[in-house]
């Protein structure tokens, strides 16, 4: 599973809002894009799009901008990725929205593990609201090149 630029997008904005939620001011897109490395234009659409899904809203005027519009603990990760993406399937055989056939499926030897890991990635994905997401701690680069994955080409 590889999420778009979109997705990408869409959750950096969230996660910075709910950074910015005590503050109570809407964030302006500007601010929005500068503080999470994002095109601008791209984001505003990416915002808009979140607006009319009903998860953001937007303040017009000199100091409008975006707030949320939702308790972070009421979408999950899951949500925004599939809204974005459309599935979280690694392969078409084993998605139950986007379903696509393959003339090996009754006799695939990987396809079990394909939809293990669909299962396992959508109850990840589907009980992780944005609130505890927005609690977990940043990544550190040695978790990323952790010896016992960092000769996994493709990782």
């Amino acid at each position: 599973m590889k999420l778009s630029k979109k997705t990408d997008y869409a959750l950096r904005g969230l996660m910075f809002l709910i950074e910015k939620m005590p503050d109570r001011k809407p964030i302006s897109i500007r601010e929005l894009a500068e503080a999470n490395d994002c095109p601008q234009r791209f984001l505003e659409q990416i915002m808009l799009e979140m607006k009319r899904a009903g998860w953001v809203k937007s303040v017009a005027g000199r100091d409008g901008g975006f707030l949320l519009a939702v308790s972070p603990n009421d979408v999950t990760m899951g949500q925004v990725i599939r809204h974005f993406d459309g599935v979280l399937a690694p392969i078409g055989c084993v998605s139950s929205t986007h379903y696509e056939s393959c003339s090996l499926e009754s006799r695939c030897r990987f396809r079990r593990i394909m939809l293990d890991i669909r299962n396992y990635i959508t109850s990840t994905l589907d009980d992780l609201t944005l609130a505890q997401a927005f609690r977990n701690s940043p990544v550190g680069r040695e978790e990323v090149f952790s010896p016992e994955f960092i000769n996994g080409d493709g990782i």
